[in-house]
Protein backbone atom coordinates (compact mmCIF):
# COMPACT_ATOMS: atom_id res chain seq x y z
CA UNK A 1 0.00 0.00 0.00
CA UNK A 2 1.32 3.40 -0.87
CA UNK A 3 0.91 5.99 1.09
CA UNK A 4 1.71 9.67 -0.01
CA UNK A 5 1.84 12.68 2.07
CA UNK A 6 1.38 15.97 -0.08
CA UNK A 7 1.50 19.35 0.97
CA UNK A 8 2.48 22.93 0.55
CA UNK A 9 4.45 24.33 2.51
CA UNK A 10 6.97 27.44 2.94
CA UNK A 11 10.51 27.58 2.66
CA UNK A 12 11.21 27.31 6.07
CA UNK A 13 8.81 24.21 6.74
CA UNK A 14 5.64 25.34 7.39
CA UNK A 15 2.08 24.32 6.20
CA UNK A 16 0.09 27.00 8.05
CA UNK A 17 0.31 30.53 10.16
CA UNK A 18 -2.25 29.06 12.52
CA UNK A 19 -4.89 26.25 12.60
CA UNK A 20 -7.44 27.88 11.27
CA UNK A 21 -6.34 29.44 8.61
CA UNK A 22 -7.53 29.41 4.74
CA UNK A 23 -4.86 28.84 2.98
CA UNK A 24 -4.81 31.16 0.16
CA UNK A 25 -1.30 31.45 -0.75
CA UNK A 26 -0.92 28.01 -2.62
CA UNK A 27 -0.04 27.50 -5.84
CA UNK A 28 -0.23 23.96 -6.57
CA UNK A 29 -4.01 23.07 -6.36
CA UNK A 30 -4.37 22.08 -10.37
CA UNK A 31 -1.62 19.75 -9.53
CA UNK A 32 -3.16 18.66 -5.92
CA UNK A 33 -6.69 17.83 -7.30
CA UNK A 34 -4.88 16.15 -10.31
CA UNK A 35 -2.79 13.98 -8.08
CA UNK A 36 -5.52 13.24 -6.13
CA UNK A 37 -8.59 13.14 -7.96
CA UNK A 38 -10.38 9.28 -7.59
CA UNK A 39 -8.07 8.29 -4.48
CA UNK A 40 -8.60 8.35 -0.92
CA UNK A 41 -7.34 11.78 1.02
CA UNK A 42 -6.72 11.60 4.89
CA UNK A 43 -6.81 14.66 6.74
CA UNK A 44 -7.42 16.06 10.12
CA UNK A 45 -10.36 17.55 11.52
CA UNK A 46 -9.01 21.03 11.38
CA UNK A 47 -7.71 20.72 7.85
CA UNK A 48 -10.83 19.99 6.84
CA UNK A 49 -12.36 22.54 8.24
CA UNK A 50 -10.21 25.02 6.34
CA UNK A 51 -11.07 23.70 3.46
CA UNK A 52 -12.93 26.75 0.75
CA UNK A 53 -14.52 24.20 -1.09
CA UNK A 54 -15.64 20.00 -0.77
CA UNK A 55 -12.76 17.78 -2.49
CA UNK A 56 -15.53 16.45 -4.82
CA UNK A 57 -13.94 13.47 -6.90
CA UNK A 58 -12.42 11.82 -3.81
CA UNK A 59 -12.83 9.54 -1.00
CA UNK A 60 -11.89 12.02 1.75
CA UNK A 61 -11.40 10.55 5.33
CA UNK A 62 -11.84 13.10 8.35
CA UNK A 63 -10.07 11.54 11.22
CA UNK A 64 -9.51 12.95 14.88
CA UNK A 65 -7.18 12.01 17.61
CA UNK A 66 -9.11 9.67 18.44
CA UNK A 67 -8.88 7.16 15.50
CA UNK A 68 -6.37 4.76 15.45
CA UNK A 69 -3.81 5.33 11.93
CA UNK A 70 -3.23 1.59 11.63
CA UNK A 71 -6.74 0.53 11.91
CA UNK A 72 -7.54 3.32 8.97
CA UNK A 73 -4.62 2.38 6.33
CA UNK A 74 -5.47 -1.31 6.98
CA UNK A 75 -9.12 -0.61 6.13
CA UNK A 76 -8.27 1.89 2.94
CA UNK A 77 -5.73 -0.92 2.01
CA UNK A 78 -8.80 -3.59 1.40
CA UNK A 79 -10.03 -1.59 -1.53
CA UNK A 80 -7.02 0.27 -2.78
CA UNK A 81 -3.48 0.33 -3.49
CA UNK A 82 -2.84 3.95 -2.47
CA UNK A 83 -4.37 7.17 -0.42
CA UNK A 84 -2.77 10.13 0.53
CA UNK A 85 -1.83 12.30 3.46
CA UNK A 86 -2.83 15.73 3.14
CA UNK A 87 -2.51 17.69 6.61
CA UNK A 88 -2.11 18.98 9.23
CA UNK A 89 1.10 18.89 10.99
CA UNK A 90 -1.01 16.29 13.53
CA UNK A 91 -2.13 14.24 11.61
CA UNK A 92 1.17 13.95 9.24
CA UNK A 93 2.94 12.90 12.60
CA UNK A 94 0.11 10.70 13.64
CA UNK A 95 0.63 8.36 10.05
CA UNK A 96 4.30 9.15 9.51
CA UNK A 97 5.25 5.19 10.24
CA UNK A 98 3.24 4.75 7.39
CA UNK A 99 4.32 6.83 4.80
CA UNK A 100 5.90 5.85 1.64
CA UNK A 101 6.21 8.78 -0.39
CA UNK A 102 6.59 12.04 -0.06
CA UNK A 103 5.42 15.21 -2.47
CA UNK A 104 6.34 18.74 -1.71
CA UNK A 105 5.65 21.54 -3.26
CA UNK A 106 7.67 24.45 -1.12
CA UNK A 107 6.57 28.09 -1.81
CA UNK A 108 8.53 31.27 -1.81
CA UNK A 109 7.38 33.03 1.45
CA UNK A 110 8.62 32.31 5.08
CA UNK A 111 6.12 32.41 7.76
CA UNK A 112 8.81 31.94 10.77
CA UNK A 113 5.87 30.25 12.84
CA UNK A 114 3.16 28.31 12.81
CA UNK A 115 2.05 25.01 12.06
CA UNK A 116 4.73 22.64 11.00
CA UNK A 117 4.97 19.52 8.20
CA UNK A 118 5.29 17.41 11.22
CA UNK A 119 3.76 18.62 14.82
CA UNK A 120 5.74 16.63 17.67
CA UNK A 121 7.25 13.71 16.23
CA UNK A 122 11.30 13.72 15.27
CA UNK A 123 11.00 11.94 12.21
CA UNK A 124 14.12 9.74 11.72
CA UNK A 125 13.46 8.25 7.97
CA UNK A 126 15.72 9.03 4.77
CA UNK A 127 13.86 9.76 1.33
CA UNK A 128 15.83 10.10 -1.92
CA UNK A 129 14.40 12.16 -4.65
CA UNK A 130 12.18 10.72 -7.18
CA UNK A 131 11.82 13.36 -9.20
CA UNK A 132 10.67 17.41 -9.62
CA UNK A 133 7.40 18.08 -11.14
CA UNK A 134 6.99 21.64 -12.50
CA UNK A 135 3.55 22.92 -11.65
CA UNK A 136 1.66 24.40 -13.90
CA UNK A 137 0.81 27.72 -14.81
CA UNK A 138 3.71 29.11 -12.36
CA UNK A 139 7.15 30.33 -12.86
CA UNK A 140 9.61 28.08 -11.78
CA UNK A 141 7.41 26.24 -8.44
CA UNK A 142 8.36 22.77 -8.50
CA UNK A 143 7.02 19.68 -6.40
CA UNK A 144 9.14 17.29 -5.14
CA UNK A 145 8.61 13.53 -5.03
CA UNK A 146 10.60 11.64 -2.59
CA UNK A 147 10.46 8.01 -1.66
CA UNK A 148 10.85 7.25 1.97
CA UNK A 149 13.88 4.52 2.38
CA UNK A 150 12.49 2.21 5.10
Amino acid sequence: MKVKLICATTTDGYIARHSTEITTWTKDLPLFKQQTMNKTVIMGSNTYNTLESELRGRNVVVVTRKDNPKTIIQDIAKKESECFIAGGGRTNSRFAAYITDVYLTPHPILFGKGIRLFYDKTIKAKTKLVKAIPVPKTDGLFQYHFIVIK
